[in-house]
């Protein structure tokens, strides 16, 4: 292992690049994974047929142990690095341990975050595949959705039999680039042989309703009945129009035939991992696949997964949408959070985090109280882990620790960005302790049978403090819509920022007494949830003015450089 600065001069892909991984094979020997499920996509990674989990039925589950965050700021918290780490922590530890994740969208990746593989000595690898095209699922979303876009415009030009409104159809087309160039456009254009003009625009292709679906269903027939779901828009008389009645559900299982198996990669230190599906964390549910998830649990004792940003978000919608779909009750949660991502909460400028600043701790530790108050309610058990980093003092980690030991809960400090597994020791064995502890106790926060009004007012007050919640009349229309259509029995999926409890990405800690703004209320009936637009969300990011992409490269003899 190399020393602390050592490590700090090196880029997350060159430490990947320096380790010698194992044929995917010997990773999949490692949890009794016969080869004959595998459909091998070069030496180190592979695809899992499907037909496996019929093979292990009567097999008993795994735990499940879900890794969540405070609201994320421009600090970093390191969820998917600690993640990674615990799994390799355990594994140590001689736990048979795997791994679940989402895939990277290449939006985020060229854009602002650049590499989301873990990062450290705690990564999945190899890093460059996932970052990029890996095994090609998203682009397989992005055909299957694209297709079902292009058939709604061929039918609308071909005479409209189905007596679309073409002012209702909210489908958008998809790609997997931030370019707010797409967001809204007008297609159709150029005379009658170019089609029905009208509105239309671009998302990112981890929004798309498809990928929602592909993460939720665990098998072909699911996956096609759930497709053939898809609103597409209305009819003029105010009649759903579906993926189905476009007869569009079939061709797009085809196009994912092999996007919903889930890929089998490997950490640095060999751990087993899932990389599965990628649905964008503030308009879908921001998890991972459930098929990944429930065939990891028949391969490992111990399965780590996380759900994207902060709790609020996706510990909220892991449980309550994903556990709910799936029958998967939790057995444990870790939250994560660090000195300087709490120093920010608290006011601290970003220039000033490496300053010890106990007045900004004090004032943002209400954040992290908060999700811990939120996953209580769920009656999971919890570890907070505390991310290191090397600018922070010993006065402000004690001061997390006491903090949360006078709420109860237990805290590990994890070191697995310089340490790998080794960093983790402490909080595996903190986890462990959780494990043994009651998980039958589970519950969701709200049941389906309430109103849309009713469920939506649940999460704000309770997850996110908000004092009001305010529905537009556009939202109010669009209830009245859900409810005529008796599509108001399922899941709530908000949409809201990730960098705030609030729908206002500027009120940062725990804000107390907002009111929380619903503008709109959109279907997902194919994923079976009903999205709750907020503050000012978008579907289609736009690339930063110095985009990650400008800093990415490759030499003669094809090594990446850049890549985070």
């Amino acid at each position: 292992m190399s020393s602390l600065a050592e490590l700090k001069m090196k880029t997350d892909i060159q430490i990947a690049q320096e380790i010698t991984m194992k044929n995917i094979t010997e990773v999949a020997d490692s949890i009794g994974l016969d080869k004959k499920y595998l459909e091998l996509y070069g030496n180190y990674k592979a695809k899992v047929d499907l037909s496996i989990m019929k093979d292990m039925q009567d097999k008993d589950d795994g735990k499940v142990v879900l890794v969540t965050a405070i609201n994320p700021t421009a600090a970093g918290e390191g969820k998917t690095t600690t993640t990674v780490g615990l799994g390799q922590a355990l594994n140590r530890l001689g736990k048979k341990c795997m791994i679940t994740l989402r895939e990277p969208s290449l939006g985020p990746c060229m854009g602002v975050k650049g590499g989301a593989a873990g990062g450290g000595y705690a990564q999945v690898v190899p890093m460059e595949d996932i970052n990029l095209h890996f095994t090609g699922d998203i682009h397989a979303v992005t055909a299957a959705h694209n297709l079902l876009a292009a058939m709604l415009d061929n039918h609308l030009h071909h005479g409209n039999v189905l007596d679309i409104d073409t002012r209702s159809i909210h489908l958008k087309r998809v790609m997997d680039m931030n370019e707010r160039a797409l967001r809204q456009i007008v297609v159709g254009l150029g005379g009658k042989a170019q089609g029905v003009p009208r509105e239309d625009g671009f998302m990112i292709s981890v929004a798309s309703e498809v990928m929602a679906i592909l993460c939720l269903a665990s098998t072909i027939e699911e996956l096609k009945d759930r497709l053939g779901d898809i609103i597409i828009g209305y009819n003029t008389s105010g009649d759903p129009i579906t993926a189905r009645d476009i007869k569009a559900h079939g061709a797009m299982a085809v196009l994912l035939k092999d996007a919903i198996k889930p890929n089998l990669v490997q950490t640095l230190e060999n751990t087993p991992a899932f990389i599965h599906g990628g649905p964008f964390a503030n308009i879908a549910h921001g998890c991972n696949s459930v098929a990944a998830t429930k065939m990891a649990m028949k391969l490992a004792d111990i399965v780590i997964t996380e759900a994207g940003f902060g709790a609020d978000l996706g510990a909220e919608k892991f449980f309550d949408i994903k556990c709910r779909h799936a029958g998967i009750k939790p057995s444990a949660t870790v939250i994560v959070a660090t000195v300087r991502a709490l120093k920010l909460h608290g006011g601290a400028g970003k220039r000033d985090l490496k300053k010890e600043n106990r007045d900004a701790l004090e004032k943002g530790i209400a954040n992290l109280e908060k999700h811990i108050e939120n996953i209580e309610k769920f009656k999971v058990p919890l570890v907070v882990a505390i991310n290191r980093f090397p600018d922070d003092s010993e006065e402000e980690l004690q001061f997390i620790e006491e903090k949360c030991s006078s709420l109860g809960v237990s805290t590990a400090l994890s070191e697995v960005w310089e340490k790998g597994g080794n960093g983790g020791i402490d909080l595996a064995k903190k986890v462990l302790t959780a494990l043994e502890a009651d998980h039958e106790k589970f519950r969701f926060l709200y049941e389906n049978h309430l109103s849309i009004e009713e469920k939506i007012e649940t999460i704000a007050k309770e997850i996110y403090g908000a004092k009001n919640v305010e529905f537009t009349r556009k939202a109010q229309r669009s209830i009245k819509k859900l409810n005529d259509i008796g599509l108001s029995k399922v899941p709530i999926c908000m949409a809201k920022t990730q960098y705030s409890l609030s729908d206002d990405s500027n009120l940062l800690g725990s804000p107390q007494g907002f009111t929380l703004t619903v503008k709109d209320v959109n279907p997902s009936a194919g994923a079976g949830f009903i999205v709750a637009l907020t503050g000012d969300i978008m579907t289609m990011p736009g690339l930063p003015k110095i985009p990650a992409a400008s800093e990415m490269d490759i030499d003669k003899d094809g090594k990446i450089k850049g890549l985070f």
